[in-house]
């Protein structure tokens, strides 16, 4: 049966989008870039995107990978908790904290262990990812909490990774260490 398949991890062409890539990532492709670089032009708006998403918005850092890692439980993208979990953790999430947003899936976050903004949040990431939905009181409660930049922000986070995690699972992207 035919597969689609990563490129090589010493891929260079184009070379000008793979040095660009190199360099947002610290020097390599994921297997993300690899699956992507087989299309250069959604590549380059993906690696633009995606760049601004992750390191130019004012939304808390806390609250961004949140919303990363709990749309990659919510849609099964193992390689994406993988990626964001590390650095959800190092935006000052708690271990325990970490380990409770691995099983948003199957159980509600433990009100003991987040904020009541941290909580309303993951009400938005699971309905924007579960349901599409976001209800309308929901919507009221956050921009009371954090303004409108930061929800906007937060939708489009959700948004963003909602999008990285279905082409993942789609691709069949599962780690990027097997």
């Amino acid at each position: 049966m035919a597969q689609l398949e990563l490129l090589p991890e010493d891929h260079r062409e184009p070379e000008e989008l793979c040095a660009a890539i190199r360099e947002r990532r610290g020097g390599k492709l994921l297997k993300l870039d690899r699956m992507l670089l087989h299309s250069p032009n959604l590549a380059s708006g993906w690696n633009i995107y995606m760049g601004q998403v992750r390191q130019n918005l004012s939304l808390d850092p806390k609250l961004r990978e949140m919303a990363m890692c709990g749309v990659a439980v919510l849609n099964g993208a193992d390689y994406e908790f993988e990626q964001h979990q590390p650095i959800y953790l190092q935006a000052g999430a708690r271990p325990e904290q970490a380990e409770a947003l691995s099983r948003v899936k199957e159980e509600k976050l433990p009100p003991h262990l987040f904020t009541e903004l941290e909580l309303d949040a993951m009400e938005l990431i699971q309905g924007m990812t579960v349901d599409i939905a976001v209800p309308d009181d929901l919507r009221a409660r956050l921009l009371e909490q954090m303004g409108s930049q930061a929800l906007v922000e937060l939708m489009a986070v959700t948004a963003a990774y909602n999008m990285v995690s279905r082409f993942l699972v789609a691709t069949g992207i599962h780690s990027e260490h097997r």
